[in-house]
């Protein structure tokens, strides 16, 4: 059966972080080791208010790369990543006509890049800094995030969800950002 773009980015956001030498849920041959889904260190414990959220949060590098939107262009780049060892934490892929963009959050950019050159394939089009909150899964969890954020008088303009229910945030303004969600540290 062959899956499109959307498809694939299903199978890949339900995957579960696997041990080294785990075969990828895009292939069954063994992978290099890798490590498991990077976990946030806390920056410092504060308190925190009754009934919000209990957040840590991260600097960390969101990588975006432009694919075919295609059936199998997913695929391609994301057994390529997995070849090298590199665990992808995190994945949204949008596709618009004949491209799609897809940002990958991963603990360590070079061996990407790597990866991809000699796919002599698609390539990172761009790397940016961005923000990892542990949230908890509950409703009301992102309001509360976005309320807090907004009161800091930051504008997100990246939001997405990876494994373990961490929220990936990104803002040209990632300095207040990162201050803003520091008063939710554990």
């Amino acid at each position: 059966m062959r899956m499109g773009v959307h498809e694939h980015r299903r199978t890949l956001l339900a995957a579960p972080c696997a041990p080294s030498g785990t075969p990828s849920p895009l292939h069954s041959r063994p992978v290099l080791p890798y490590s498991p889904c990077p976990s946030p260190e806390p920056a410092e414990r504060a308190p925190q208010p009754t009934g919000g959220p209990a957040l840590m949060s991260t600097l960390a590098s969101d990588l975006v790369i432009e694919l075919e939107n295609k059936p199998g262009a997913l695929a391609r780049v994301a057994t390529a990543i997995s070849d090298a060892g590199v665990n992808i934490a995190a994945a949204t892929c949008m596709g618009n006509g004949n491209t799609a963009e897809l940002h990958i959050l991963v603990p360590h950019s070079e061996p990407v890049y790597r990866a991809l050159a000699n796919t002599h394939g698609p390539s990172v089009t761009r790397e940016r800094e961005v923000v990892v909150v542990q949230a908890q899964d509950r409703p009301g969890e992102l309001a509360e995030l976005a309320t807090r954020v907004s009161e800091a008088g930051v504008n997100l303009d990246l939001v997405y969800v990876a494994t373990n229910s961490r929220v990936v945030l990104g803002s040209e303004n990632i300095e207040t950002l990162k201050e803003a969600l520091d008063g939710f540290s554990l």
